[in-house]
């Protein structure tokens, strides 16, 4: 960390946001907030395929062409947010629609007999509203203080993990396998360009990293991207498809047509707070909405622990500075995203790039806010980033998170062993919810056998108890509906 200069001598952006008290510099915060853009703008593209699909009623939401309309209200609400968090929170944490929550409105809610995107948009509003309540009575962050320090520090390190899974699997460098999960590549061995810039592109974040360049991963990001470019141009390589499985695994790197694209923000306040409750019945919307709050809640805890962790913003108790002004606005971007019609936003584990390049305030937040606006307009320019030049970014702040690893005290196995299922069940069943619930039940389990039930939090009995319920969700629905 460096020395402060005098406040004097400093800019107000400077003392707004603390910036030189955190050892950083305006540029850095910049360039980290372009990096974190870079890393989550892949949702831009991603969200309009998981809800452009049809609601219970056969209807599509923004109509039968409405991708366009999702994507450019996906980039709207998440700048919204993102700028939200920075200035109020002052904290390098960037938000955006919620992948895996966006999964459960379009094909768990949405998707019901009868119910339409109003409607389902409709409880992600509630499930918004009760995290602000949970929040503001204090009981979402007396929840957060009372998850023992081993547990904070195996979560970080199993969304580390997580990431990294992301980036090799998103990248087409590890796929799904011919009688394996997972293998390398294609049959077992790399093959195609894209493959290469992503191998490519990680040896040179890595090379950067090692020689100490300021703006590794972003410089990364850029020149890999060139390069795509480059070679789509060159060899016509496509988009990946079982015809085409050498091809890039989503957005093909071509110089766009056009740049600038007037956004259509058409779906904006089309949700419903009545029509779920009519459409399936108080008991369902309940539950639905239980595992919406269930699942934000403890996602954005383990995100916001992941990035405070790197950004050495931790207090002495291992919580983020400012917890609670970060859970109001991951709160607020909850209703957010359900007013907007593009599902729950929350804070975003891709925040860590952006902590790995050197961002330390919220200014980098409202830099990747900025970006997402500008988004709005230049989705063609955005679309040119393809996964194989973005996902090194998470492999290696995936590393970077993995060497917390150090301070779980392995000898003692009461703690031990709920840290490993934490960190190990959150890449293995590709939920960061699962994870940390595995961990917390068998942390309450274990303490038990071992004769210090007195040494746990009560509301680590509650969050046991509410993750047992959130693990049976499929047999209760099953009861309820028979």
């Amino acid at each position: 960390m460096t020395s402060a200069a005098p406040a004097a001598q400093r800019s107000a952006v400077d003392r707004f946001f603390k910036i030189s008290e955190r050892g950083s510099t305006i540029g850095t915060e910049i360039r980290g907030g372009l990096v974190t853009f870079f890393s989550m703008c892949y949702i831009i593209a991603l969200n309009p395929l998981i809800l452009g699909g049809k609601d219970g009623t056969g209807a599509f939401l923004g109509g039968a062409d409405g991708r366009a309309t999702i994507a450019a209200t996906t980039a709207l609400v998440a700048g919204a947010m993102s700028i939200l968090m920075g200035a109020v929170a002052n904290f390098p944490l960037s938000i955006a629609t919620g992948l895996g929550l966006n999964a459960v409105v379009a094909f768990s809610i949405a998707a019901q007999p009868g119910m339409t995107w109003a409607d389902a948009m409709g409880l992600v509003v509630l499930e918004g509203i009760v995290m602000l309540i949970l929040v503001l009575t204090g009981f979402r962050t007396a929840m957060f203080r009372a998850v023992p320090r081993e547990l904070k520090v195996a979560i970080s390190v199993g969304i580390g993990l997580f990431i990294a899974l992301l980036g090799f699997f998103d990248s087409g460098f590890v796929r799904p396998g011919s009688g394996t999960p997972l293998q390398l590549g294609i049959g077992g061995s790399l093959a195609g360009w894209p493959s290469l810039v992503f191998v490519v592109g990680l040896l040179l974040t890595l090379v950067l990293m090692v020689r100490k360049v300021r703006g590794a991963i972003l410089i990364s990001i850029i020149v890999m991207t060139v390069a795509a470019a480059l070679l789509q141009a060159a060899f016509a390589i496509g988009a990946q498809s079982d015809k085409n499985p050498r091809g890039w695994s989503l957005d093909v790197p071509e110089w766009p047509d056009k740049i600038v694209a007037v956004p259509d923000f058409s779906i904006v306040g089309h949700f419903s707070l009545t029509g779920g409750f009519r459409e399936l019945g108080i008991l369902t919307v309940v539950l639905l909405v239980f595992s919406l709050v269930l699942a934000d809640f403890f996602d954005t805890m383990g995100t916001m622990v992941a990035v405070g962790s790197e950004a050495k913003l931790l207090d002495a108790q291992g919580d983020p500075i400012g917890t609670k002004k970060i859970l109001v606005v991951d709160s607020v971007a909850a209703v957010a995203g359900g007013v907007g019609s593009v599902s729950s936003n929350t804070a975003y584990v891709e925040s860590t790039t952006g902590v790995g390049d050197g961002a330390r305030t919220g200014l980098a937040s409202v830099t990747t806010g900025i970006a997402f606006l500008l988004a709005t307009f230049l989705a063609p320019l955005v679309a040119m980033v393809p996964y194989e030049a973005a996902t090194p970014a998470l492999v290696v702040v995936g590393f970077l998170m993995m060497t917390q690893v150090s301070g779980i005290d392995w000898k003692h196995w009461e703690v031990a062993i709920p840290a490993f299922l934490t960190i190990v069940l959150m890449p293995f069943t590709y939920s960061i919810t699962t994870g940390m619930g595995a961990g917390f039940v068998a942390y309450v389990v274990l303490q038990i056998a071992v004769g210090k039930a007195r040494k746990i939090h009560p509301l680590m009995w509650i969050a046991g108890a509410a993750f047992i319920v959130y693990f049976a969700l499929g047999p209760i629905r099953e009861l309820l509906n028979a």
